[in-house]
């Protein structure tokens, strides 16, 4: 492993003592306290705000007024914070205090259980939206086991994998997102002995996923949860999350996307990704306050050097790995929500994502 340096060792350490403080700390002290830091940071109108708000225009309307735009921002602001208040304190909760704190409709637990018990394997393929952690935790308490996901590779080293071993800690089997094709396979294999998998898969980070169309834009996402549906015959099942207050999550599980009975691989796995994008697009609709994109995601924004090639369909399942590893849910150590931490630039997933 290579040495870690000065600035790195003082991410760890910053990073270190807020996970243990902020565990010590009342709730609502807690929650207070990542929102006076999200104000902060809010009100510093840096890139990842200023982002965030462009991404935020596309959803809200061109018509949205500054004042509006600003309002909205803050409330996500305060949302995205909420989230890493909640990954320091969630090991600390207890068993009753994790189901208690999500709302879950009758009718979304049924369509979960029904995947669950047909023996078929079950994607649940999130956005960067609400807790993943949050709505993990009370999965893996639901299930009564654990489910795989993927993870992006963290730096410094000690961060990652504290942040590894606190998920692990929750129930997870996390697999690296750098891992390559075996990662699909992993996950395939999951799938096929009837497991449970979640992807956070609303934005492509290996720049080779599926191009779809949200809020009247082009942008790709990760063809990987698309792609596995086809290649395992596992039910694929979009997951919206969003707070409904201090310390709770909702959940909602929508229909399954079915596999396309006609079309070449290639074909089915572009149909169901729009599909999906569709379904991450009226959650985001509704609870836009929730949505922590403060990464270029429209394709518009992205430089045309970094701008991934144009293509309708996504790449067959058998090249898939990348795609299917990149669907992530991971929390970056240098966010602005630590104090340690500078803010974060442009391109990495802060201050951030739920994820």
């Amino acid at each position: 492993m290579k040495a870690e340096s000065v600035n790195e060792k003082l991410v760890s350490f910053g990073y270190g003592a807020a996970w243990t403080a902020v565990k010590l700390l009342p709730e609502r002290a807690a929650y207070r306290v990542f929102d006076l830091i999200a104000d902060r940071l809010w009100a510093r109108r840096g890139g990842a705000v200023r982002q965030l708000e462009k991404n935020l225009l596309r959803v809200l309307g061109k018509d949205t007024s500054e004042k509006q735009l600003r309002e909205v921002s803050r409330k996500a602001m305060r949302s995205a914070l909420r989230q890493y208040c909640e990954q320091f304190r969630v090991p600390t909760w207890s068993r009753e205090r994790i189901m208690d704190s999500v709302d879950f409709p009758a009718e979304d637990i049924g369509r979960l259980k029904e995947a669950l018990g047909s023996g078929r394997g079950v994607i649940m393929a999130l956005g960067h939206t609400g807790n993943y952690d949050h709505a993990g935790v009370w999965l893996v308490n639901f299930m009564g086991e654990g489910f795989t996901t993927v993870a992006e590779h963290l730096k410094p080293e000690s961060v990652g994998e504290k942040f590894l071993d606190y998920r692990r800690g929750l129930g997870m089997e996390v697999l690296p997102h750098d891992g390559g094709p075996s990662v699909f396979g992993t996950l395939a294999r999951r799938l096929r002995a009837g497991k449970a998998v979640a992807l956070v898969a609303d934005r492509d980070l290996s720049a080779s996923g599926a191009q779809v169309t949200m809020f009247g834009e082009a942008t790709r996402i990760a063809a990987g949860p698309a792609a596995l549906a086809v290649q395992t015959g596992a039910a694929l099942l979009p997951v919206q999350l969003w707070y409904p207050s201090y310390g709770r999550m909702s959940i909602r599980v929508r229909p399954e996307i079915p596999v396309p009975a006609e079309g070449k691989r290639p074909e089915k796995v572009a149909v169901m990704c729009q599909q999906l994008a569709d379904n991450y697009a009226a959650g985001i609709a509704a609870h836009p306050a929730d949505w922590h994109m403060m990464q270029k995601f429209f394709l518009a924004d992205l430089d045309p050097a970094k701008a991934p090639k144009a293509a309708a369909a996504a790449k067959p399942a058998e090249a898939a790995g990348a795609e299917a590893a990149t669907a992530t849910a991971t929390a970056k150590p240098a966010e602005p929500a630590m104090p340690a931490a500078p803010e974060a630039p442009e391109s990495t997933d802060v201050p951030q994502e739920a994820s």
